[in-house]
């Protein structure tokens, strides 16, 4: 396993609609493992591929470092997810590792039910509330070449893409 290098905004690939994984091979297996590691290290509790440069439909979410009261999830591995059904509103304050320095007041459904497949190809479904729901629609968000960055206030927005653009007129 190794780090991969996570890729922050303004790359490109963060913006682009990821392409479905097509073919769940050996490549795929590693990569999997190494996003693991590098959420871990970053540390995070969810990455998405684009976020390491891999223009796939990947994610995947750790929240046992989070501790969620009465709750213990497994890590979860999902391959070309989608969210089929949505309900409720809610707003949390998110931060993403692809956006270092930001975080904003981001409006999520409450709960969602998402399909994908798992690392072994199988058919998952997951029904989420809370802390998970929130993972699962931020790492999809990245999927579809969505930012939290795009869900925050134009004030924020403008405020952040400034400071961006400064930091690399310095380097």
């Amino acid at each position: 396993m190794s780090l991969l290098a996570i890729r922050t905004y303004p790359e490109g690939v963060l913006k682009k609609k990821a392409l479905p994984v097509a073919e769940l091979n050996g490549d795929l297996q590693r990569l999997i493992d190494d996003m693991f590691e590098t959420m871990y290290a970053a540390p995070g509790i969810g990455l998405a591929a684009p976020q390491v440069g891999v223009s796939r439909r990947l994610l995947v979410i750790d929240l046992s470092l989070k501790g969620e009261e009465g709750k213990n999830y497994p890590p979860i591995v999902l391959v070309n997810p989608e969210i089929v059904e949505a309900e409720g509103e809610v707003e949390t304050e998110e931060g993403c590792l692809s956006l270092p320095g930001l975080t904003g007041a981001v409006q999520r459904a409450e709960k969602v039910f998402v399909k994908g497949l798992t690392r072994e190809g199988k058919p998952l479904e997951l029904e989420a509330s809370g802390l998970l729901a929130i993972a699962l629609q931020h790492e999809i968000d990245h999927l579809e070449g969505t930012l939290i960055l795009d869900r925050l206030s134009p004030i924020k927005r403008a405020f952040y893409k400034k400071k961006i653009a400064k930091k690399s007129l310095t380097l």
